[in-house]
């Protein structure tokens, strides 16, 4: 599988990417890293663009640093290069400072902003802060004199984030980005920020499940498309979120919005657009074989991820495996062309998983295509 755009796997994918959403030059990737991190993970800035131009050719991102080895004092080297990264993008990448609390936050984000920084990123696990200190809410002051959103860590790892609501309660006024669907405390945001008038989600999340019950929880016009970069690609990232969506009821326009004119308008300072009830039911029918199938899928993700850092994604095949086994089912009943096609996906993932590098990567897309099929595929006469 040596191009994903080439790749006979990946063709029906973005055959049916181009039906969920044809013309993708306004995608913003909301979530994407540039330079090395600490757990062995890298992106440079051609790999970056070349990651993007698999989307479209003008597809744009946000970016900041990586965990980088070189971070003190205050993440200004890595800031740095961010920024002239940035500049070199031709206008595809708007650079985002990462703060660390404990180290001068404000003069850095005022720094940084002052040379063109277009947001914060704050990693609260990495850095190992809490939210109920003078110096997180110093950082929300900041981003509220400057009108930049914050985008915040809000995944694996993290305790109970009551103290970052109540810390966005008190600054309503700054656009604030929580990674990874919020999965670290998703009710509890969902609840709490339901009238917070610029509190986003992006969809930076492996688990297509997770993502179904934010479009259940939230606002479809709060939810912003993400890919992690480089921990996930955008092509894989963006058919789940839009796989979503539309399992979600959202039309061809509402998509186009999370996929990146809502970010967009929050980049360039333009109100957002109401933010309506959620269209999906917060009860809803499922199969129990596309159930099993996502079941051990997932299984296979925390097993490779638990490896790490870094992820040994060729422990995810004893999973891969058993989601298989479910597709072989001889009575598979109203799914079984879902279950046919997400075998397809799978038979073609386990044959890279085990080379390591980029190919297991592209293979993975594979694995979290098959997962967003399995947990949104329409059900007959449901």
């Amino acid at each position: 599988m040596a191009s994903v755009s080439l790749s006979s796997a990946y063709a029906p994918l973005a055959s049916e990417m181009d039906e969920l959403l044809p013309d993708r030059d306004g995608v913003v990737d909301v979530h994407t890293h540039l330079g090395r991190d600490e757990d062995g993970q890298s992106l440079d800035l051609a790999r970056l663009l070349g990651y993007l131009d698999q989307v479209d050719g003008a597809a744009r991102a946000c970016v900041f640093p990586l965990h980088d080895p070189d971070r003190r004092p205050a993440y200004r080297l890595p800031n740095d290069r961010v920024l002239q990264w940035a500049r070199e993008s031709g206008d595809r990448l708007f650079p985002f400072c990462r703060l660390d609390p404990a180290e001068d936050p404000v003069a850095e984000a005022e720094r940084c902003l002052g040379l063109g920084a277009r947001g914060i990123k704050l990693h609260p696990r990495a850095q190992s802060f809490g939210f109920d200190t003078p110096a997180a809410a110093a950082i929300f002051e900041v981003a509220r004199d400057a009108g930049v959103p914050i985008l915040i860590h809000a995944g694996r790892g993290m305790p109970p984030m009551d103290a970052l609501a109540d810390l966005a309660l008190r600054y309503p006024e700054v656009p604030l980005v929580l990674a990874h669907a919020a999965i670290a405390d998703q009710g509890m945001f969902a609840v709490r920020l339901a009238d917070h008038p610029a509190a986003l989600y992006d969809t930076s999340c492996w688990s297509a499940l997770d993502l179904i019950e934010l479009f259940a929880r939230v606002p479809a016009e709060r939810i912003v498309f993400a890919s992690d970069m480089p921990y996930g690609r955008p092509l894989g990232g963006l058919f789940q979120t839009l796989r979503v969506a539309a399992y979600a009821g959202l039309d061809g326009a509402e998509r186009a919005s999370v996929a990146g004119a809502t970010m967009a308008a929050v980049l360039e300072g333009r109100p957002l657009a109401k933010a309506l009830p959620p269209r999906l039911e917060q009860v809803r029918p499922t199969s129990g074989r596309l159930a099993r199938v996502s079941n051990y899928l997932l299984m296979g993700f925390a097993s490779a991820v638990g490896a790490g850092p870094p992820p040994d994604l060729a422990r995810s095949l004893p999973g891969i495996s058993l989601a298989r086994a479910v597709c072989r089912d001889p009575d598979p009943g109203a799914v079984g062309p879902a279950l046919r096609r997400i075998d397809a996906l799978l038979a073609d993932a386990e044959q890279s998983l085990g080379h390591g590098g980029e190919p297991a990567f592209l293979a993975f897309g594979l694995v979290m295509a098959a997962g967003a099929i399995a947990a949104t595929e329409p059900l007959v006469g449901a």
